[in-house]
């Protein structure tokens, strides 16, 4: 079974390898959990998974893999005697104000303490109580009979449908790679694109180097320091506002927060749909304090990695056309101020923070995705990490969906 699910988690794009099953089936063989299902999660997740961008298929994979682990666990290791749960023609029925009554015991763990308890104590078969290992009645545990919380024992098929150990009763967090982004998973994914160089005052010890002069001066310590590693990457931001992105405003804002974190050396500009011959820092100052992008063109080097953030969704024309904007005449299109952008930075990319099933069928998704030559990409985790890649090499493109019909 065990080498099934490794083949299983396999087939589903988990990279497992064989060196891992060997090691989880050597932690079996030496009893370092018990027969718990909770326990073999965690100890094959703990095994199998190196990054946390899998997690979710994983719990995913278990789950129907090992399907409804309802039965109880110690059964393995607490023989029950198999006429206390004999089935009887019997079944008692509750109303709903019975049901009402009966409390839960208080999770998972006080169950399996309490039965123990129980059965340590029980002697005997037992019938329809509340109390005692049996069936029909309204204990946690046993067969055919109602408590909201508890163990059914020695019965595969589903009655009341209310045992609390049922896999598919999952409290674990989205982490796959097409998942909206957090906070902490944009600072994972930003950390791709560092650069770290060592400048500045020498304030961090040497350990290689030291040693070798020491060994070179006989055993005489001779400390040798060097200055500490530095993110030194420059980044320029686009941020589009305004429409249709204030449905993105909180993933835009965790992004920028993230980005602020994660790079020192950070400049960023505001613009409504296309960047025009101007944009701004402040919003609430949008038509009293603008930048010229002229002047951001001569003022920041080609060294600066650009990136762009919009939804890319607008009327063509407002691309295309000079006076195309919805907001004012603008002399020059908007494709002509991105050429210039695109010429000056050869390191640039756009994050769309749209799904990407929907880019077919938005015009001008389509013609900017063209112009960045494939250089889009969503605004996921996998899309942010392979947008930091891309930052690295000016080559790289990103997947792309099909296109829609208009």
């Amino acid at each position: 079974m065990f080498l099934n699910f490794f083949y299983y988690l396999r087939k589903h794009s988990i990279p497992v390898t064989l060196g891992e099953h060997l090691t989880l089936l050597e932690a079996l063989q030496k009893g370092v959990i018990q027969y718990s299902v909770e326990d073999f999660y965690a100890l094959s997740r703990a095994i199998y998974i190196k990054h946390e961008q899998h997690l979710d298929r994983f719990d995913t994979l278990f789950g129907n893999f090992f399907g409804e682990i309802d039965n109880i666990p110690v059964e393995k290791w607490i023989k029950i005697p198999e006429e206390w749960l004999k089935k009887t023609d019997n079944l008692k029925e509750f109303s709903q104000e019975e049901k009402d009554k009966i409390e839960a015991l208080g999770g998972l763990e006080a169950l399996m303490k309490r039965f123990e308890e129980i059965f340590n104590k029980q002697k005997e078969e037992h019938e329809g109580g509340n109390t005692w290992i049996g069936a029909n009645g309204t204990s946690p545990f046993g067969i055919n009979g109602y408590n909201p919380e508890g163990i059914r024992i020695g019965e595969s098929q589903r009655k009341q449908g209310k045992a609390v150990k049922v896999w598919d009763k999952r409290f674990y967090k989205n982490l796959d790679d097409d998942v909206e982004l957090d906070t902490r998973t944009m600072k994972i994914a930003l950390k791709r694109l560092r650069i770290l160089t060592r400048k500045g005052v020498a304030n961090e010890l040497d350990l290689d180097k030291t040693l070798k002069k020491t060994s070179e001066n006989a055993g005489s310590l001779d400390i040798i320091m060097r200055a500490s590693k530095k993110n030194n990457i420059k980044v320029l931001m686009f941020f589009d506002v305004g429409g249709s992105m204030d449905t993105y405003i909180r993933t835009c804002e965790q992004f920028f927060s993230a980005s602020r974190y994660e790079f020192k050396h950070l400049e960023f500009f505001y613009f409504h749909n296309c960047i025009y011959e101007s944009v701004w820092k402040d919003n609430s100052r949008r038509w009293e304090e603008r930048f010229s992008t002229w002047d951001i063109l001569n003022k920041y080097n080609s060294d600066y990695k650009v990136i762009i953030v919009g939804d890319a969704t607008m009327a063509p024309y407002e691309i295309t056309s000079p006076n195309g904007s919805v907001e004012h005449n603008n002399p020059e299109s908007g494709l002509t101020w991105l050429t210039r952008l695109k010429n000056h930075f050869p390191y640039i990319v756009w994050l769309n923070p749209t799904i990407t099933q929907y880019w077919g069928f938005t015009n001008s998704i389509q013609v900017l995705n063209d112009f960045m030559e494939k250089r889009m990409f969503p605004l996921t985790i996998d899309g942010l990490t392979k947008a930091m890649k891309a930052l690295k090499d000016k080559k790289m493109q990103a997947p792309q969906p099909p296109k829609g019909e208009f």
